[in-house]
């Protein structure tokens, strides 16, 4: 029987470290003392970095979301899990659009033999996208809430551990999938900030008051004149501190 990482709180803030070098991410981190954020690490800084700046991360005591996003067919996905797996990230995901058996093959790829594994989600719709742009471009006519509902629900019959969704989606997926089904959702926004290329956004108050478990918020905090009031005013409002 396989078991997940216990290692991670219900709720929490993760920053979304999206930077093009190792160096720039650990001065970042640097300016953390005594505190060590849950970060994320996307596509721009792994391919520029390589797994080495996970290890250089990890070795700090952070927590890691691996935020790569796989989508292609089964094999490869658990193949490419496989590696992932090596890496002790605390979490991971791949998109939801590519059906049950891609996230079926992509947790099997991603169990250790010794039955651990990393905590994986899947996307179901990106919050970039809103639903005229998924109608036009994805040929998609359901509502887009009701997609993410039905792409939440898969990702669940697959063993997934939960989904990427807008805040806005929170309640609806733990109230179809469960509420020990993890909701992590970026589109996270202060009231008085912008909302840059997020279409399905909201407060970190009000992403807590709709029930996201993880929230994922980055330029709001790595673009701030000071990164760690930043960071402490969003864990603030996200935990009514």
């Amino acid at each position: 029987m396989e078991t997940k990482e216990k290692n991670l709180a219900k709720k929490d803030v993760i920053i979304a470290c999206d930077f093009n070098c190792s160096e720039e991410m650990l001065a970042f981190l640097d300016l953390f003392q005594g505190e060590k954020p849950f970060v994320k690490i996307g596509m721009e800084l792994f391919y520029a970095a390589g797994p080495q700046i996970v290890h250089a991360v990890k070795q700090r005591g952070h927590r890691i979301f691996l935020d790569l996003k796989l989508h292609d067919i089964p094999n490869t996905v658990k193949k490419a899990m496989a590696v992932l797996s090596r890496l002790e990230v605390d979490l991971c995901n791949l998109h939801a659009g590519g059906c049950i058996p891609m996230m079926e093959a992509a947790l099997e790829g991603l169990t250790r033999p010794d039955g651990s594994r990393p905590l994986l989600i899947a996307v179901t719709q990106l919050t970039s996208t809103d639903e005229a742009t998924m109608r036009r471009d994805l040929l998609i006519e359901r509502p887009l809430e009701e997609v993410v509902l039905h792409y939440a629900r898969n990702a669940r019959a697959a063993g997934l551990d939960g989904v990427v969704c807008s805040p806005l989606e929170a309640a609806s997926v733990h109230a179809a999938c469960g509420s020990g089904f993890l909701t992590v959702t970026p589109g996270v926004r202060f009231a008085d900030g912008e909302a840059g290329d997020q279409k399905r956004v909201t407060t970190p108050a009000r992403a807590a008051e709709l029930g996201s478990d993880f929230i994922v918020v980055g330029r709001p905090i790595t673009q701030a004149a000071d990164p760690v009031a930043a960071y402490r005013r969003t864990c603030a409002e996200f935990f009514g501190a």
